[in-house]
């Protein structure tokens, strides 16, 4: 009878612990005093996206995206092409997804559709900047694009 009551009581106690260290939280989206001050830049800011060595450009007219993308945004090279590719493919095919679905997501966020084919090299700088829109668009407006947190 002891025997039960021992392996029980470490039972709980293992339990207890997985439980509780399972459920601490943790903000992986944290938004700085800095980046909250880039948000409310209200200048009405108009980036060209373009690579020099394809045809391809973007053109983003949100305000305060140039700002975040100058002081608060990972410098170019950081991440590989490849990297933001594989994010930007994800991110473009839920965007699309909500701007054919006006009636149940926000259609003065989701206004436009994005032409991104994954099987088309756009360049390293188009990708970098669609990529670090994304991240500016869902840390701004609290939205999620993918499975992935949109970090910094």
């Amino acid at each position: 009878m002891k025997k039960y009551v021992i392996h029980l009581g470490i039972l709980l106690t293992v339990i207890a612990l997985i439980t509780f260290g399972c459920t601490s939280t943790k903000n992986v989206n944290a938004i700085s005093e800095k980046e909250k001050a880039a948000f409310k830049q209200t200048q009405g800011d108009t980036i060209t996206i373009a690579d020099k060595e394809s045809a391809y450009e973007i053109i983003i007219i949100e305000p305060g995206f140039n700002f975040w993308l100058q002081s608060i945004a990972r410098s170019e090279g950081y991440y590989s092409q490849n990297y933001l590719e594989a994010r930007n493919a994800v991110w473009v095919l839920a965007w699309n997804q909500r701007v054919q679905q006006p009636q149940r997501f926000n259609p003065n966020l989701y206004e436009m559709r994005i032409d991104y084919d994954s099987f088309t090299d756009y360049g390293y700088e188009v990708n970098f900047k669609l990529y670090n829109y994304f991240i500016y668009f869902q840390r701004k407006y609290n939205q999620r694009l993918g499975s992935f947190y949109p970090r910094i």
